[in-house]
């Protein structure tokens, strides 16, 4: 029985375990994460969702504090259309977290970029370009085009040095927009280096209807994929992702003739994931009935998370100033709307909005638990403490599960891994005092930015 060792992923003249670690903002991907991944001979990736806020967290930068006393003056009015994230700013705080990663890289593998198009930042073109200069300045192995058909985006780039040397890679979720994709690319002659295709499983935003999204297979998608490729003579190597769970479930996609497959959910609650400790928890004891595909989000998509997310029941007043990464050119949310046509209560504060979420605040406080379908299957990847909780697995050991089993077994973390887990944070925190934690964590630099209350009674209801 084929097992993915049996497999290597070829992009250029390197050669990788076919095992390709999903992007997912902000910050859930972290640094460690991706590296621990690249270590073990995969692709991680680190998502540039939010960037200049995770550099204020890493680095104590101050890129949205400023931001938001540039724009203070359109704190209490809905019309943001002056309020736009710049050039500047938005490289500062890719160029810092990306060239950060870099730095750490060790192993046979590679570190890439998540970069999604609907991270519009009320300044669309200019901000997607500073953040696709500032990955490949900060010496990024690839950039994964995201979230958007992308019909612009290389063009932005193609001045660029490293525009034939970096991988470009795009997400899609049927043959029609890899073809637009396809087309865009021709007007500068470069074509992706690799395609992954995201099915209706997968976690967060999903590329499909919010009506018709379970009537498509991420099988039927990759097999038209590759036909199209094949037909259109492009050597392109296929990437599935969304609901590959076990090392099989990779295997058998390998045998299809893909070239890797992207995988996320399992890695949720790895050791090394951006997710804090109690929402890894959260993930690690879901039902299956806990989870939904809902409109929540101001982009347009529709998006898979947990029920029990607090940003569905949340009043926080929109804030832009400090945030303000969903803006269109024109200033616009779906969430402004949402928001100034909500209700209020007898004490004049505003009721819990469920229609819309402030996406950019709730991603940021880990508000919204955006999962892939199998969250519920996590509880059977790992062990269960005596004290009820989960035991939260090394990158590597699931990196490995994929990369070695059969027969859709599972290979679960032994009493000497969660022994040593178990002694390793004890040392952590003799060392720091008690104040454990990953590597360059601080206090929020920029909360006072973007958790002030207005008299309307701005707080996340839960």
């Amino acid at each position: 029985m084929s097992k993915v060792d049996d497999f290597r992923l070829r992009l250029g003249d390197k050669e990788y375990i076919p095992i390709m670690q999903g992007g997912m903002g902000v910050d859930i991907s972290s640094s460690e994460l991706a590296l621990a991944v690249c270590k073990e001979g995969g692709i991680g990736h680190i998502s540039d969702a939010m960037a200049p806020y995770v550099s204020d967290r890493k680095f104590n930068t101050k890129i949205q504090n400023s931001k938001q006393k540039q724009f203070k003056e359109f704190a209490n009015s809905l019309d943001k259309s002056k309020v736009k994230w710049d050039y500047e700013r938005s490289y500062e705080g890719t160029f810092k977290h990306v060239d950060s990663t870099m730095k750490e890289k060790s192993g046979d593998g590679a570190i890439y970029v998540n970069t999604m198009e609907k991270l519009t930042m009320g300044n669309p073109e200019e901000t997607l370009r500073a953040r696709m200069i500032a990955q490949m300045d900060a010496g990024v192995d690839g950039i994964t085009l995201s979230a958007g058909l992308h019909k612009g985006s290389l063009s932005l780039i193609a001045d660029q040095p490293r525009f034939n040397d970096v991988k470009l890679g795009i997400i899609v979720s049927s043959v029609r927009a890899l073809k637009i994709f396809l087309r865009s690319g021709k007007k500068v002659n470069r074509a992706p280096d690799y395609v992954i295709v995201e099915g209706p499983l997968a976690g967060g935003h999903l590329g499909f209807g919010p009506d018709d999204w379970h009537k498509y297979d991420l099988k039927t998608i990759v097999e038209e994929v590759i036909t199209f490729l094949k037909d259109q003579e492009l050597d392109i190597p296929v990437i599935p992702a969304g609901g590959v769970f076990t090392g099989t479930d990779a295997a058998n996609y390998l045998e299809m003739g893909v070239g890797a497959v992207q995988v996320a959910t399992r890695f949720t609650i790895a050791d090394e994931c951006g997710l804090p400790a109690p929402v890894k928890q959260i993930y690690a004891q879901a039902e299956e009935e806990e989870i939904e595909v809902n409109l929540s989000s101001p982009t347009g998509y529709p998006m898979r998370m947990l029920k029990s997310s607090p940003s569905l029941s949340s009043n926080i007043r929109p804030n832009c100033e400090a945030l303000g990464y969903l803006l269109d050119r024109n200033g616009n949310c779906a969430y402004h709307q949402a928001w100034d046509n909500a209700g209020v209560d007898e004490k004049g504060r505003k009721l819990p909005i469920r229609e819309k979420m402030c996406i950019c605040y709730h991603f940021m406080k880990y508000n919204t638990y955006t999962c892939g379908h199998n969250v519920y299957r996590l509880k059977d990847t790992t062990l269960t403490k005596p004290d009820g909780s989960f035991f939260i697995p090394s990158a590597a050991h699931i990196f490995n599960d994929y990369r070695f089993s059969v027969d859709h077994e599972i290979a679960l973390p032994s009493a000497a891994d969660v022994e040593s887990a178990e002694n390793a944070k004890a040392l952590v925190k003799i060392g720091t005092n008690g104040n454990g934690g990953r590597k360059g964590a601080k206090a929020d630099s920029s909360e006072e930015a973007d958790s002030k209350k207005s008299d309307s009674g701005e707080t996340a209801a839960a």
